[in-house]
């Protein structure tokens, strides 16, 4: 079993790669990038039934980045899973680059949906599970969404088919950090509670810290044993999670760092990677 200090230096590692794939792309939304990427890691490498050596198994669990724009970190959990070289992140929305800014199932190995208008992620994610259902497969599908997008209209209709079907191999998270390109989301549009809301539609509703590794394990424990109901975990996270300036600041939703940024975003993530390899091999 991987350790929750082993979890937490996967996910420095993705918020590298994302920081990398920005910075030489000098376009990116790092932000969002950097607030999932221990969801990530846990889904990556504790939970998921996924193989790099075959990304198409028929038989796989399914991930949709409902957040499309947050690609940098799905592109760090799956180059360090060994979907493709790690090498690769650098070339992040280069013209003749197949990691382009937002998910593509047709180019990328490991991506299961292509994304990036916001509210379409999760549509796809209940027909992956009810298709499962359909087939009589056990695979599971986990998708994350931005709270900015549950601004999205069609979020609700998601929200409203998940539970009538009843599908207990579904599990959402909400990337909760409260803040969007705009600002607070609640100044822009309140979604808030987020909890109460997919509670009165019917879902299986878990609040945790996303930086927490035994909370975010639970809750995937929890999910597993509900049945005839999808599980929303409402993640409270941290905008920019890792790089101090960047942390609960709106301003690194969509913008790339500067040569004397990214120095200090790579000093401090390098740091800490260090300090986390140090207690691994202890």
């Amino acid at each position: 079993m991987i350790s929750n200090t082993q979890l937490e230096l996967t996910a420095y590692k993705i918020r590298k790669h994302a920081i990398d794939g920005v910075y030489n792309a000098a376009s990116g939304h790092p932000g969002g990038s950097l607030s999932i990427a221990d969801i990530l890691s846990v889904l990556y490498f504790d939970e998921m039934r996924v193989d790099a050596s075959n990304p198409q198994d028929p038989d796989r669990d399914r991930f949709v980045l409902s957040k499309g724009h947050c690609a940098p970190a799905l592109y760090g959990a799956l180059a360090e899973k060994g979907f493709f070289p790690k090498e690769d992140i650098v070339t992040l929305r280069k013209a003749d680059s197949y990691l382009q800014g937002h998910p593509d199932m047709k180019g990328v190995p490991g991506v299961d949906m292509s994304t990036g208008s916001l509210g379409q992620g999760i549509c796809a994610a209940n027909g992956m599970a009810l298709a499962a259902k359909l087939d009589g497969k056990d695979y599971r599908v986990y998708t994350i969404l931005g709270d900015g997008e549950l601004e999205e209209g069609q979020v609700w209709e998601a929200a409203m088919f998940a539970p009538h079907y009843k599908l207990d191999n579904l599990v959402a998270f909400v990337d909760f950090n409260g803040l969007q390109i705009d600002g607070d989301i609640r100044e822009v549009m309140n979604p808030t509670p987020i909890d109460k809301k997919f509670e009165a539609f019917g879902w299986n509703v878990i609040v945790i810290d996303a930086h927490n590794y035994d909370q975010i394990k639970s809750a995937l424990k929890n999910a597993k044993e509900t049945k005839g109901k999808p599980t929303m975990v409402v993640a409270k996270s941290i905008k920019g999670k890792g790089v101090s300036y960047m942390e609960n600041n709106a301003a690194w939703h969509g913008n790339a760092p500067k040569e004397a940024d990214y120095i200090t975003a790579c000093n401090e993530l390098e740091a800490k990677i260090k300090e986390l390899e140090e207690k691994v091999n202890g």
